[in-house]
C-alpha cells in the first residue's frame, strides 16, 4: 500500500480514525481491514472503482446495521463509535447524506429541516441554512420531493447541518447533477470546511472530489491501497489509471 507518514503514525492525535474495520453483508466480506485518519476540519476523498467498498465503509462508519462490523475500532473526538448503534453515533455527531437523499415525502422543505431539529443536539439555525442555500429559502413552502435533484441534495446537506455535527459523510453528492450545480455544492462544502466541520466524501467524479479534498484514501476490493494528499493523486497518473481508471 502507498502510504504517508500521517497515516503510518497511529499515535499522532487525529480527530477521526478508523482502525482495521472488517464488515460483512451476511456472509459477504465487504470491508476488509480499512484504516484511515482524518484531522479536524479536513475534507477526505474516499475513492475507488465501483464495488471497491466505498459506500459500505461510509455505512459502517455511520453504524448502520448493514454492513455489520465484526472487528475494528472507530473513534470520533475520543468517542468510541464502534460500540454505538446508528442513533447513538448520530447523537455523537455523525451525519450521513446517502446517495438517494432520503427526502421525506409529504413534508415541505422547512418541515424536513424542522424535523431534523426535534431532538438535541441542534446545529445551524434554519435561517442560517437558507443563507447557505438561498434556493431552499425561496422554496421553503414547497414539498421537498418535488425539488430538482440539485435542490434535494442541498436540502439533504442542510438537514445534516441542522444537527450539531462533527463529521459529515457524503455518498455520491454530485450524482446526476449538472456541472453548474456541482460547482454550487463544491462552494458550499468549502464554506462548511471553513466552519471546522470534518467531511468524508465518496464520489465517482474523482477529479472533482480530489480538487475539493485535502487528502485522499483509495480503496480496492474492500481494502486501502493508497493514503496521502489529494494533490499526490492528481499528480500521479499511474495511480489514477490503476485504481480510478482516470
Amino acid at each position: 500500500m502507498t502510504n504517508t507518514a500521517d497515516n503510518a503514525e497511529p499515535s499522532k492525535p487525529v480527530y477521526f480514525s478508523v482502525h482495521d474495520i472488517h464488515a460483512y453483508y451476511g456472509e459477504s466480506y465487504i470491508v476488509q481491514g480499512v484504516s484511515l485518519n482524518v484531522h479536524e476540519g479536513e475534507i477526505l476523498a474516499l475513492l475507488g472503482r465501483n464495488g471497491a467498498g466505498k459506500t459500505s465503509t461510509l455505512r459502517a462508519i455511520a453504524r448502520l446495521d448493514d454492513p455489520e462490523i465484526h472487528k475494528g475500532e472507530i473513534w470520533l473526538d475520543h468517542q468510541p463509535l464502534h460500540t454505538m448503534k446508528a442513533w447513538q453515533a448520530a447523537q455523537a455527531g455523525i451525519a450521513l447524506v446517502p446517495e438517494d437523499r432520503r427526502i421525506i415525502q409529504g413534508l415541505t422543505v422547512e418541515e424536513n429541516l424542522q424535523l431534523a431539529q426535534i431532538e438535541k443536539p441542534i446545529g445551524w439555525s434554519i435561517e442560517r441554512i437558507y443563507e447557505l442555500f438561498p434556493r431552499l429559502g425561496e422554496r421553503r413552502k414547497q414539498e421537498g420531493t418535488t425539488l430538482s435533484g440539485g435542490e434535494q441534495q442541498m436540502l439533504s446537506i442542510g438537514r445534516a447541518l441542522a444537527r450539531d455535527i462533527k463529521l459529515l459523510l457524503l455518498d455520491e453528492p454530485y450524482e446526476g447533477l449538472a456541472p453548474v450545480i456541482v460547482q454550487e455544492i463544491e462552494k458550499t462544502l468549502r464554506l462548511i470546511r471553513e466552519q471546522g466541520i470534518t467531511t468524508i466524501i465518496v464520489e465517482q467524479n474523482a477529479v472533482a472530489a480530489l480538487k475539493l479534498a485535502d487528502r485522499a484514501v483509495i480503496l480496492d476490493t474492500g481494502g486501502v491501497v493508497f493514503s496521502g494528499t489529494a494533490k499526490e493523486v492528481l499528480e500521479n497518473e499511474s495511480l489514477r489509471h490503476e485504481y480510478l481508471a482516470i
